[in-house]
């Protein structure tokens, strides 16, 4: 497989083995073959050994003593408790937005929020939806929530919400409460609104890792309701 240019080498070893797991694979317990992924990507041990470095530390992977690295416990529970932590930091952010909003960020956020309304075409409405996350995240997010938020968007690539979970009909009702809970001053109503959102992501997620017969069982949780 060719360099891709642009991309730091870590980070493109970092894809390809959450894609392994993605696509089943890699599941749980089984060993990374570094060997392997070095043929494949034509890269050297240094950025793999980065790459396992940074997924033991996002809870992916675990090494162990002189036996190599070995993918983590990967099932619906650990997709869950993935993504319900994704909106309990996120959560904690938007809240801190409700507490205290400026007006710059007000208008700011109702502009992203008629991007959205305007066009459900994806890419525009997902461009407008980083955005929104973005911005109250850069404001109401200090140094150690940001590295955390990072974090937990490890498990997901971007490209995997690109390609298959584009579900703007149903994400824009969440980006709605949330915005009238900021509106509103409400920090308990903008954080319920991000854990409905990471619920109905974890959700979507879960459903595709069943098509693809990465998990066996699909899920049954019904769809959780925006909170307004």
């Amino acid at each position: 497989m060719p360099k891709k240019y642009g991309v730091k080498e870590k980070d493109q070893v970092v894809a390809h083995i959450l894609n392994l797991v993605l696509t089943g694979k890699l599941r749980t317990g089984d060993r990374v073959d570094r060997n392997e992924i070095a043929e494949d990507l034509g890269l050297s041990r240094v950025p793999i050994q980065e790459a396992i470095l940074q997924l033991e530390h996002d809870g992916i992977l675990s090494t162990r003593y002189h036996r190599g690295a070995f993918v983590e416990r990967f099932d619906e529970a650990a997709l869950r408790e993935h993504h319900e932590l994704y909106g309990l930091l996120h959560g904690l952010a938007s809240a801190r937005a409700a507490a205290n909003p400026t007006p710059e960020l007000i208008t700011r956020l109702d502009e992203l929020m008629a991007r959205m309304r305007a066009s459900m075409e994806t890419r525009a409405f997902r461009e407008a939806g980083w955005e929104y996350r973005r911005i109250i995240n850069a404001a109401y997010a200090g140094p150690r929530l940001q590295a955390m938020i990072r974090a937990s968007q490890s498990l997901v690539p971007l490209t995997f919400w690109v390609t298959y979970m584009e579900k703007p009909d149903q994400m824009l009702p969440f980006y709605e409460a949330e915005n009238t809970a900021i509106h509103r001053r409400d920090p308990e109503a903008a954080r319920a609104a991000c854990l409905g959102r990471s619920e109905l992501m974890s959700q979507l997620m879960l459903a595709e890792l069943v098509r693809r017969r990465v998990f066996s069982a699909a899920p049954t949780p019904e769809q959780p309701a925006a909170v307004f």
